[in-house]
């Protein structure tokens, strides 16, 4: 996984000295580019093309497997606007989102943060070739960095570096970390974040072990 998040980093640098060149290119050869820019826009995709797809590419897996392509509320409100949606749909997304989310009975929200590194670097679990009783991990590295050391990580999310020292570890914060790792909607409406609790990837008590490693004074995230 961390390979591929380089090759993903890789690509973005070579994006952006696409632009780069792409500029250079237009001032020095006009014609080329009023070319490009009368090419016809690409057509696109018919839902109910695409809709079909998914329907058969799943087509033989087991009905659980079936029901997971089936967008909820939240995911066809987001869908429908491309993750741009109306103040009004934002707050009714969190809102429903966070009536889903359930927190530790005894209150406790930090586990143990050597726990949750194990969690934060496990990418398996959800896949047609996991054998049954595989325990699935929230392969936070692909989209966060967490530790200073760390030389491989994914960039779509931020890093996460000193999180829990930046927000002095307050305990109102570290309830908001549950909150976000437990259901990313219910804190952000057509959140990219997984909802990780809400869609019974990751357990309590895996999502209590993450908030330690986030808000732990001795964790590795806070050195």
């Amino acid at each position: 996984m961390k390979t591929i998040m380089k090759f993903s980093a890789a690509l973005a640098v070579t994006a952006l000295v696409g632009v780069s060149f792409g500029a250079i290119a237009q001032t020095k050869k006009a014609e080329p580019t009023k070319k490009a820019a009368a090419a016809p826009a690409a057509k696109k995709a018919d839902p109910a093309v695409v809709e079909a797809y998914l329907k058969n590419t799943f087509g033989k897996a087991p009905p659980e497997w079936q029901a997971r392509i089936v967008p909820d509320e939240t995911l066809k409100t987001c869908n429908a606007g491309h993750n741009e949606v109306s103040s009004k749909d934002a707050d009714a997304i969190v809102k429903r989102e966070l009536a889903r989310v359930v927190y530790p009975a005894d209150g406790k929200l930090l586990g143990d943060w050597k726990e949750g590194k194990k969690v934060a670097n496990n990418g398996r679990g959800g896949q047609f070739s996991d054998p049954e009783g595989t325990v699935a991990g929230g392969n936070c590295y692909a989209c966060h960095q967490l530790e200073k050391s760390e030389v491989s990580f994914g960039t779509l999310g931020p890093s996460l570096t000193n999180y829990g020292k930046d927000r002095k570890f307050d305990p109102a914060e570290a309830k908001n970390a549950f909150t976000k790792i437990y259901d990313s909607q219910a804190v952000l409406a057509c959140s990219n974040m997984p909802r990780f609790g809400a869609n019974k990837v990751l357990n309590e008590k895996q999502i209590q072990d993450l908030v330690a490693l986030l808000f732990d004074p001795e964790s590795p995230v806070n050195k």
